[in-house]
């Protein structure tokens, strides 16, 4: 029998595994699942790219011996950073070379420089390249500088060029929210090669957080084929996260469509999709695995069916009946639990139970928010945030990175002209103030789009974010003096691609979780934001809470909820607590999520979604609230959805 767990269990905070895979997430049979490619799911993102990597790894090794080249076929974006990093450490400790590697990269943006910050050239050699052991003339990337009029020459050469290799031995392949792999985007045909194409607007709209706007995407780019692809002897392609869930459902339980290039993968017989059990949260076996074969009735699971089937027979919970069990393929679950009244008594309770007003909130403890920019606490937890300030805790908020890469430089503008006229004014140091501003607007003058700001307007972002945050905090009761600003290293690159969380990161954390022993803390759970943020914070705290345990007899571990809020919400039913707002602790909030000015009306990293923020918080708590009256209990204005670990 198929064994589904929920979905959260990935989002519990733990040490990154260092066991092996469990076997139970690899792919299942076909017999008892709609895929038709293989998929193999494991909890964390860190194991994925470990898992790859020791497959290429081997590939490399098994070639080296036979004394032949391996050609490798790479992608690029911040997917598979993972797996290169992981190479890096094979090839430094474990003596893995890369002398007789091939590579050849899938796309390149164009026009686009081989310097350019934005470059796949760049981005290949600063993040696997440099730090092994290959030989430059083995490397092969599309050119995003080649002439127009030699585009037809250099691409024929290209496939020419993996020709002459034998063919590639392993592909790596992303997937974007289209399905294109490479960049082969809706209406590219199974017998496409290496081509120039035009960018869909989803993938531009994708690209627009490393751009610093959409309007600074290239509009084309070279990628290989879908034939090119296919053509590989083994494929791994690599998901992580709720917004790849959807699109990796269509490839690989879809029809094979000139819509979506990866449902092409079906056809090769030696492509595995790599998934973390968020990108994997729709395929049908996780899903509803009821649908396709028995199941052990364990409460979560439980819990998933009836909601799913309240809402799929459009009846509330307590108005379902045998037949609506029977129709819709449940009847083993009434044959666990005896009669429909009876499942639908145990859910509906179960429901109400993680109802949690104010009264039943903590009071009197000492509480620690790790926001991981200054807005994301009242994005996500301004309700819960003003009924715990309501309720006497000592709160404070921890604002883990500056959030200066999304200050529009306009605001650095305005707020620089505002210093000069206060200065002015006041009868402040005037010729100072004005040097500050001539260095700003001459470096803003010549600052092409994306390049790294200087340190002063590094600075000068990262103040307007902080004086945001607190005003933000103020308007939900609580002090100025509640504000901590951890400015996290791993962020400090000025570009939107970071470091990866180091010790200086979790020794900082740790600092602040021994400095305040906390009772309780709360923490970004949302693994969706575009540049991945949210997810790094979340394994600092992670690492800082697990040190801590070890290192300090005295520490106790705080108890943990995890909050979504700024990209998705936690649904019903992985929710442990769902917290009402009313109508007037709404408004609050909402007007604190105004006071980060920088980030409204058109905020720079918005994702796919086109609503403000407000906008989306405004409708995901009433449709929380809204869900619950659906389903037949008690109706609320809005509400907030945590989980605890």
């Amino acid at each position: 029998m198929a064994t589904c767990s929920a979905p959260a269990r990935a989002l519990q905070l733990s040490v990154p595994p260092t066991h092996p895979i469990r076997s139970h997430v690899n792919s299942p049979t076909h017999s008892t699942t709609r895929e038709r490619i293989p998929v193999v799911v494991v909890p964390d993102h860190d194991d994925i790219a470990r898992l790859v990597a020791a497959r290429i790894g081997k590939l490399v090794r098994q070639k080296a011996d036979e004394g032949k080249t391996c050609v490798l076929g790479l992608a690029t974006g911040s997917t598979p950073i993972g797996v290169y990093r992981e190479l890096i450490r094979m090839h430094r400790d474990e003596s893995l070379s890369f002398q007789h590697v091939t590579t050849f990269n899938l796309d390149e943006y164009y026009p686009m420089p081989p310097d350019s910050v934005h470059a796949y050239h760049r981005y290949m050699w600063e993040n696997l390249f440099s730090h092994i052991d290959i030989k430059p003339e083995n490397v092969h990337i599309p050119s995003g500088s080649v002439a127009r009029d030699g585009l037809d020459a250099h691409v024929a050469e290209y496939e020419a060029a993996i020709e002459r290799a034998g063919g590639i031995d392993f592909q790596l392949l992303g997937i974007g929210k289209t399905g294109h792999i490479g960049f082969n985007e809706p209406g590219s045909g199974a017998d496409s090669r290496t081509r120039m194409i035009a960018l869909d607007m989803v993938t531009r709209r994708d690209a627009a957080a490393d751009f610093f706007g959409e309007e600074h995407v290239p509009r084309e780019a070279i990628t290989m084929g879908v034939a090119t692809i296919l053509a590989a002897r083994e494929i791994a392609l690599l998901a992580t996260g709720e917004h790849k869930a959807a699109i990796v459902k269509r490839a690989v339980e879809g029809e094979i469509a000139v819509d979506v290039a990866a449902t092409f993968l079906q056809r090769h017989p030696g492509t595995t999709f790599y998934v973390d059990d968020a990108a994997a949260a729709e395929l049908t076996r996780i899903a509803t695995p009821w649908l396709i074969d028995e199941v052990h009735w364990t409460p979560d699971l439980t819990l998933r069916a009836v909601v799913w089937l309240s809402r799929t027979a459009g009846k509330a919970i307590l108005k379902l009946t045998e037949r609506d069990y029977a129709e819709y393929h449940l009847s083993s679950l009434l044959a666990q639990h005896g009669t429909a009244g009876d499942v639908n008594g145990l859910i509906f309770n179960t429901l109400g139970s993680r109802i949690r007003g104010r009264s039943k909130l903590v009071s009197g403890k000492k509480i620690i928010c790790f926001s991981p920019h200054p807005d994301d606490d009242v994005i996500s937890m301004g309700g819960i945030l003003r009924k715990l300030v309501l309720n006497e805790n000592d709160i404070t908020v921890a604002y883990m990175t500056s959030g200066n890469i999304a200050v529009f430089d306009h605001d650095v503008r305005r707020h620089v002209d505002f210093l000069v006229r206060l200065a002015r004014d006041q009868q402040l140091d005037v010729p100072a103030i004005e040097a500050v501003r001539e260095r700003v607007l001459d470096f803003l003058a010549s600052k092409k789009a994306g390049d790294v700001d200087s340190a002063e307007v590094q600075d000068i972002k990262r103040v307007i974010r902080e004086a945001e945050a607190v005003s933000g905090i103020e308007t939900i009761g609580l002090s100025s003096k509640a504000a901590r600003f951890l400015d996290l290293p791993f962020y400090q690159t000025g570009k939107v691609r970071k470091d990866p969380i180091g010790k200086a990161d979790v020794d900082i954390v740790k600092a602040l979780l021994r400095e305040l022993s906390p009772d309780q803390i709360f923490v970004a759970g949302d693994l969706s934001d575009p540049h991945g943020t949210h997810r790094m914070c979340k394994e600092a705290v992670e690492r800082a809470l697990e040190e801590l345990l070890i290192e300090d007899a005295s520490f106790v571990r705080p108890e943990v909820w995890l909050y979504r809020g700024a990209w998705q919400e936690w649904p019903v039913t992985e929710a442990t607590w769902l917290v009402p707002i009313s109508q007037d602790e709404l408004r609050l909030k909402i007007q604190a999520i105004f006071k980060h000015q920088s980030q409204k009306d058109s905020a720079p990293f918005p994702g796919q979604d086109d609503r403000e923020f407000w906008q989306r918080v405004d409708a995901r708590n009433k449709e929380t609230a809204a869900l619950l009256d659906r389903l037949g209990l008690a109706e609320y204005f809005a509400m907030e959805a945590y989980v605890v670990v």
